[in-house]
This record gives structure tokens, sequence and C-alpha cells, in this order.
């Protein structure tokens, strides 16, 4: 099914022209559980990985002894999403006991800090189904992998490890990457998900625009407020500014730490090339909730499907060189 994001409640360049200067086009992903194959774009799905290529590793110091299953993780959510149906009244007392027995943590003996763990993988774009990726030269495709493990600079981010390939120049895939025997948390293990790109409009971050725009801005947010009765108004962060959920390009949200410049070490700026998301829309009422969800916005999981979790229910962006994507890339948490 594909999904589309609703027209915005209005046109918000009508009524603010000099944000024109201000657009971009972003690329929501649309992740939805799903059982993707190597060659698909998929977020939590198999990569399309060299057999004679040696998988990545996180070796940089961190506790690594103590965490929770894989298997245990996917199967927890797969028992909670079946108590929670529509019609049902949540967990039965022995779902809530398999529920609990799959929570524990788990220990393996004698791990050391910079034992080698392999990366889990998180995403797969193929530049032919996500207009606007950014790509180094002669690649097409762009694989994501991070260190599920929460320790990572400060404050603690996953740590994630880019891979730009030429998807034609993969010769025989490596038949089962190795896993992670644990996980340090359960919000770094992404469920399969296929992705339904849709190219949106979107507006800078409010704190980015020009001071007397941004008073404009917030002039009309408060006339909006006064002429609202229950509904929650309409507001430029929440209805025309950023997407909400995974996406690739665009504009960066600043909610937690304000606005920043990234700067490659080569000088040149940065640019967003993903955002991980926790959630594909925040409430119920949502504007950017896709048409086909709309009816049932409200279901358990509908808005999680990847069941990744970033900082406090945040999201992370991963901006790239604009010079050239392979310099390096740097996180934000968000």
């Amino acid at each position: 099914m594909t999904r589309s994001t609703p027209p915005r409640p209005l046109d918000i360049e009508a009524e603010f022209p000099d944000l024109a200067d201000h657009r971009a086009v972003c690329t929501r992903l649309h992740p939805r559980p799903g059982v993707p194959k190597p060659g698909e774009s998929s977020v939590g799905g198999p990569l399309l990985w060299p057999m004679d290529e040696l998988w990545p590793v996180c070796r940089k110091p961190h506790p690594r002894s103590r965490g929770r299953r894989i298997e245990d993780v996917h199967e927890q959510r797969r028992v909670l999403a079946q108590a929670w149906l529509p019609g049902d009244a949540g967990p039965t007392d022995e779902e809530r006991g398999v529920l609990r027995s799959l929570g524990r943590e788990h220990r393996v003996p004698g791990v050391d800090d910079t034992d080698p763990i392999p990366l889990l993988p998180l995403a797969q774009l193929f530049v032919g189904d996500v207009p606007g990726l950014v790509v180094p030269e002669g690649r097409d495709l762009l694989q994501v992998l991070w260190c599920p493990f929460d320790a990572h600079g400060s404050p603690p981010a996953p740590d994630v490890h880019l891979v730009w390939r030429t998807a034609a120049e993969v010769g025989e895939l490596l038949a089962r990457p190795p896993l992670p025997a644990l996980v340090g948390y359960e919000g770094y293990a992404p469920e399969p998900c296929t992705l339904h790109p849709e190219q949106v409009t979107e507006h800078e971050w409010a704190e980015l625009l020009p001071t007397d725009l941004q008073l404009r801005i917030e002039e009309w947010e408060e006339a909006l407020g006064e002429e609202a009765d229950e509904e929650e108004p309409l507001s430029y962060d929440g209805d025309f500014s950023v997407a909400p959920g995974w996406k690739a390009g665009g504009f960066a949200a600043w909610g937690v730490t304000g606005p920043r410049e990234v700067v490659c070490p080569c000088g040149s700026p940065m640019e967003l090339l993903l955002t991980i998301a926790s959630a594909e829309w925040g409430g119920v009422r949502s504007s950017w909730t896709p048409l086909a969800d709309r009816a049932r916005a409200g279901t358990y999981g509908l808005n999680v499907p990847t069941r990744v979790s970033v900082g406090r229910g945040g999201h992370l962006d991963v901006f790239v060189c604009s010079a050239d994507p392979t310099h390096g890339h740097e996180p934000s948490l968000q």
C-alpha cells in the first residue's frame, strides 16, 4: 500500500511568501512491517552484502557483556502486538509471564570492553527508490549499521556506520551475517520494514528563519490560538516545518539542543543525509499522518513500525559532507 501525506492544512507560503526561500523537499520513507529482500530498500532488513567482505564490528571501549537477546526482543514485541489487537483487553496472565521472561537481561561471561561485536543492520536505501538521496559519485546504494549499545558519545548515542556501494558490483551474497549475542538497548533492534518513499515539501526550523519572519509567525500562531475552540490550533513547527518520521534529506529539526552549524573537517558545510526516528508522527490528530493510516491512527504500534527508539523518543540526524559524503558523517541526537 502506498503512503501519501495529506496536503498541508493551509498554504503557509500564501500566508508568508518569504517562506519560499526556506523550502526544501525531503523523502519520507514510510517504513511499515514487512519481509524485505536483500535487493530492496528497507529498515531492519537484510543487506546486499558481498560474501567476501568482512562484516563491520564495534571495538570502541564500553560494557558489552550484559543485555537482551535479539530474538527475545522480537518475540516480546510480537506477543504485545497480539495482545493489543483491536477488541482485546491486553496481555493475559499467561502472556504477562511470557513477557517477563522475554524481558530479562542476560550476561555473556568473559567479554572485555573492547572485544569486537558485530554491528546491527539498520537500513538500506537504493537511489532508485529514494529520490534525492545523497551518495558519492558512482554509487547507488547506502547501507547503515550501528552498534546496539548506548555507550557512545555524550550524551550517549548509537554509533552509526555508513557503507556506500554500487549495487551491480555486489556478487555472491553473504548468506548469514553475524549478529551480536546481546543488545544493550531494545530500541536499537529494528523490526524488518519495507519502505514506501514519498517526496514532500517542508520548511526550515523556525529558529533558523530571519528574526522578522519568526516574529510574524509567532503573532500568527497566537491569533490562531485565540480563535481555536477545543481543537489543537495549527502551529508552524507542528504542521508546516520539518516532516516527522524516517526521512532522507530535507531540513533537520533542532527541538532539543537548538540549531548549530554542522561543518566537515574539510571546511565544507554538512547536509542532512538521514533522519532515524522513534515515531512516524505525533498524536492521533497529527496532520502528517498518512491518508492510509488516518482512520486507525490510534492503533497500538501503528506509528512506531520499526520499534527503533533513540534518545527519549526523539530522533537521530546523520549529516554528511556536502563536498564529498565519504569524508565522514556526524550524528545529532534530538
